[in-house]
């Protein structure tokens, strides 16, 4: 198959007329300045590479919209995901998380990085097969055709004070293994595949003791490797008033930290976090659109990103599936923070949409010979995007104008359209009966 591209994203700027030629799911070869040649498939519009969703929970896209009339922190957003999560098996989560991995594609992402901890039956009673729940988020995004890095996180307490560490809840209960080396075990079931990677993570200093972070480290060995980190201010309380420093330096002291390491969110941080983040070179993913839904704060993204740290960005809670709008809310957040403009400018907010390193795709996220095959075409003559410069398209274009979608050279989404058909429809029916009443 070759695709002709009206324009093209080539090495940060927008190219008109490229000719891609795709064999066995990799680019093969890409001509600059080329008129389309009979049977070829043309991309109107300006063709990103593929967009990279480096941390979502597939089963909170159930709390869309249904979290929003009784006000609250962080904390009591938590209780109404928890108990999302308690009605979850197997089938249930398969149904939701195929539909959410078809419309992650509607929006443009070709490989989603799943922050998976719901790993057991209710009361943490295992499943047959230990790893089903795991097995269903493979085949789902396999069925709406992404790419997958499934995080497998490790979950081991319940929570933090200054007191230590308190057990796992009945909820909680489903999230753990008892030890870092129980959960390795079980990780070491989960098998690979061309649309696969297991990676590792660790849930947060909250919820995996100090002393259990090598063991994760050990196993993680040649895995990418993803941490919440310092989502809320009550986080950085509990981690000081126990262990006497900040998150960031436990997790450093503890050999967490490094560049196939990903903190998720580092919203609260101090100087000297952010010089211990970026000096190990450890990504940071932010996830604005939900840091702004549950009300988290405003991560130092440029700094982060001065310091050393590449950027990712992740659609999270999915409150909003739109990884465009997430790179632009990373500038736009900045922007409010700081008075000035133009903070991180759009080819940069292009390389954090596209940041598949930290999911352990290096071979992906950029149409040149030898990548993988992600090509999104958006749309630069809808109301969003008319009239807008091609290079600075991000700033403009939303989900919706994303038009057609090639993962690993297979087309996903063509006019706007899933293969899989009406996603509203899957949703809905995912969606309602974990609110329906026992």
């Amino acid at each position: 198959m070759t695709y002709w591209c009206e324009r093209a994203w080539l090495d940060g700027g927008a190219v008109p007329r490229v000719r891609v030629a795709v064999a066995d799911g990799r680019i093969a070869g890409v001509e600059i300045g080329a008129d389309a040649a009979p049977g070829d498939e043309r991309l109107r519009g300006l063709v990103l590479p593929g967009f990279a969703n480096a941390h979502s929970h597939a089963f909170h896209r159930a709390l869309r919209g249904r979290t929003h009339d009784g006000g609250g922190t962080f904390w009591t957003w938590r209780e109404r995901m928890y108990a999302v999560a308690a009605r979850l098996d197997p089938d249930t989560y398969l149904a939701l998380a195929r539909a959410v991995y078809a419309e992650m594609a509607l929006a443009g992402v070709t490989c989603v990085g799943e922050f998976h901890y719901l790993h057991h039956g209710r009361g943490g009673t295992p499943y047959a097969d230990p790893n089903a729940m795991g097995r269903a988020l493979v085949r789902a995004a396999a069925d709406a055709g992404v790419r997958l890095t499934l995080l497998d996180t490790c979950y081991l307490a319940g929570g933090l004070d200054a007191a230590g560490h308190a057990p796992l809840d009945d909820v909680q209960a489903r999230f753990g293994d008892g030890d870092a080396a129980a959960w390795a075990a079980r990780v070491d079931g989960l098998g690979e595949h061309d649309h696969v990677r297991v990676g590792a993570a660790v849930h947060s200093v909250r919820a995996v003791p100090a002393d259990q972070l090598p063991d994760v480290v050990r196993a993680a060995a040649g895995r990418p490797l993803h941490v919440h980190l310092s989502e809320q201010p009550r986080e950085n309380a509990a981690c000081e008033a126990f262990y006497g420093c900040t998150p960031t330096a436990l997790l450093a002291g503890h050999g967490v930290l490094g560049p196939a390491t990903t903190a998720v969110h580092a919203t609260h941080l101090s100087e000297a976090d952010i010089a211990l983040l970026g000096g190990s070179r450890t990504s940071v993913c932010a996830c604005p659109s939900t840091e702004a839904d549950l009300a988290d704060g405003i991560g130092p993204f440029r700094a982060l990103r001065a310091a050393g740290s590449p950027l990712a960005v992740g659609s999270d809670q999915h409150a909003a599936v739109d990884l465009l709008a997430e790179a632009r809310l990373v500038e736009s957040h900045e922007r409010l923070a700081s008075g000035e403009r133009g903070r991180i400018a759009p080819a940069a907010l292009v390389d954090a949409l596209t940041a598949h390193h930290c999911l352990g795709w290096p071979d992906a996220g950029r149409i040149a010979p030898g990548r993988r095959a992600d090509l999104v075409a958006v749309a630069l003559d809808s109301p969003r995007t008319a009239g807008a410069a091609p290079d600075q398209v991000v700033m403009a274009a939303c989900a919706e104008d994303v038009r057609t979608v090639v993962v690993d050279g297979r087309v996903v989404v063509r006019d706007g359209q899933h293969v899989l058909g009406d996603v509203g429809a899957l949703l809905a029916a995912a969606v309602a009966p974990l609110w329906e009443e026992s």
